[in-house]
């Protein structure tokens, strides 16, 4: 059977790498589009970013941070961003100007109309931007055995190297439905925001 410890430390690396990618995305997001200067190399960077294979990431990241789970944290979150980089992007460019003017013409700074107008109404699209990442890096975390990550990497390979066929089933199985649930109720969320600013 699978090791439980093995499963919550998966879903350690995932979220604390989701947290940390929600945060440092949505300000890059916003970033792109507060600053035509710097939009296509923020944009460029995380296209790059996302088209370089994960071990080869993975390698670069833990020479300078070792073989720990903060290398498979680090890595997963460099690997992740461009969805919600792009989605924050899109989601408040796409804003009616009409609603930018109207809340300017409320008296609202550039600040307090971002804060409070663009980001909520911007939030759908942003979120499924995050929906996006959370699911992926649940597939990128298994790479982290590769360099001392732990996680349901390290039960696969050893599954793998020892044949055993029922550990390796139950841990894709865990991989499997840890993602469908993911993405069931972050979809679920999704459709609520989108309900919501109709």
């Amino acid at each position: 059977m699978i090791d439980t410890a093995r499963v919550l430390q998966h879903l350690h690396l995932v979220l604390v790498a989701s947290f940390a990618t929600t945060i440092i995305g949505v300000a890059l997001g916003v970033l792109t589009y507060l600053s035509a200067l710097l939009r296509p190399v923020i944009l460029w960077i995380a296209d790059i970013l996302q088209t370089i294979p994960v071990l080869a990431l993975l390698g670069l990241v833990m020479v300078f941070f070792g073989p720990t789970a903060t290398t498979v944290i680090i890595g997963i979150v460099l690997y992740s961003l461009l969805p919600v980089v792009r989605n924050c992007y899109v989601g408040l460019e796409g804003i009616n100007p009409a609603l930018k003017e109207a809340a300017r013409g409320m008296g609202m700074t550039k600040l307090q109309a971002l804060l409070w107008v663009e980001l909520p109404l911007a939030l759908p699209i942003i979120f499924a931007g995050i929906r996006i990442a959370v699911v992926t890096s649940i597939g990128i975390a298994v790479f982290g055995n590769v360099v001392g990550g732990g996680g349901l990497g390290a039960t696969l390979t050893n599954a793998i190297r020892t044949q055993n066929m029922p550990v390796l089933l139950w841990g894709t199985l865990s991989l499997m439905v840890m993602a469908i649930v993911f993405d069931t109720a972050m979809g679920f969320v999704e459709k609520r925001l989108k309900s919501r600013n109709t």
